[in-house]
């Protein structure tokens, strides 16, 4: 049996080390949100002649239209962000460019209302506070106890706040945007999160069943070093299919397999390391307040 509840200080640590430059992030420099949230039009274009940004501004400015940004890529690949407009002007857009930069290749190009955008982030969140309800009910349900419920919750909000913090660092430093993709991956990793935290409860429930007088910390101990290498071996299976899409898939689903190896990997390591540690410690608390009665 390895005591894993001497090291809770060391938990602890790890997990400042992260969410500390990461809460930093989100509250100074917040999430670089796509089209899907804001409303416009994205372009991505390949030209066959090389152009500045400031020569495509240019363009815009006599047709009136509003850039939000240009950025531009290596092989003459340009990302454009556009404020809504209609899909006549955007084209109309496109053959002025034509003039100047030749051929152009149309690489991506989604249009998207701004009341369609507000309509998808209020969606977000309202999925986000149902889910963290959903999972404190039926894990306290489940075991009885409202603690167990808000252990699972607290990974889960732990599991959140690194997603969120790591996509703000890389949308400040790198301009990745968040979109439906990551939507997509913050919801599915919300749901792994805790399916590893319920095996570890389940045998927690299972050995205080057998012997009620034997303590938290040590059952927890024993159901952490019979549960953590199935959890590591079941973790590694994902991980190494999200690398490879990491890795080697296409640009379209590369920030998505990032958000999901991200919560695969927090998934994996706050399950035993911080669900369970505010397990004890709210057994802690209770039993001090029971004895205080």
């Amino acid at each position: 049996m390895i005591r894993f509840s001497k090291y809770i200080w060391v938990y602890i640590i790890l997990s400042s080390f992260v969410l500390i430059p990461g809460l930093y992030s989100l509250i100074v420099w917040g999430l670089r949100p796509s089209i899907d949230f804001t409303g416009g039009t994205l372009m991505e274009l390949k030209f066959e002649k090389n152009m500045s940004a400031e020569e495509i501004q240019a363009i815009a400015k006599t047709q009136s239209i509003e850039f939000i940004e240009v950025i531009q890529n290596e092989n003459n690949v340009y990302t454009m962000r556009l404020k809504p407009m209609p899909d006549s002007v955007v084209e109309t857009f496109q053959q002025s460019l034509q003039k100047d930069a030749g051929k152009i290749e149309i690489i991506k190009k989604d249009t998207v209302g701004p009341t369609i955008g507000k309509e998808l982030l209020y969606k977000t969140v309202v999925a986000s506070v149902f889910v963290i309800f959903a999972i404190l009910s039926y894990v306290a349900y489940a075991f009885k106890s409202v603690k167990y419920g808000i252990a699972a919750v607290a990974s889960l909000v732990h599991d959140m706040l690194i997603m969120f913090s790591s996509f703000s660092l890389l949308g400040h430093f790198m301009g990745i945007e968040v979109d439906t993709l990551f939507v997509t991956a913050f919801l599915t990793t919300m749901s792994f999160s805790v399916h590893d935290t319920i095996i570890i409860f389940d045998r927690i429930r299972e050995f205080r069943k057998k012997d009620a007088r034997m303590k938290l910390t040590d059952i927890s101990d024993v159901a952490m070093t019979e549960t953590i290498g199935r959890s590591l071996v079941n973790s590694f299976t994902i991980i190494f299919m999200l690398l490879a899409l990491v890795l080697m898939g296409g640009m379209t689903v590369r920030w998505f397999a990032v958000a999901l190896l991200i919560g695969t990997v927090t998934g994996t390591y706050s399950s035993p390391f911080i669900a369970t540690p505010v397990l004890l410690l709210l057994d802690t608390l209770e039993k001090k307040k029971n004895e205080n009665r």
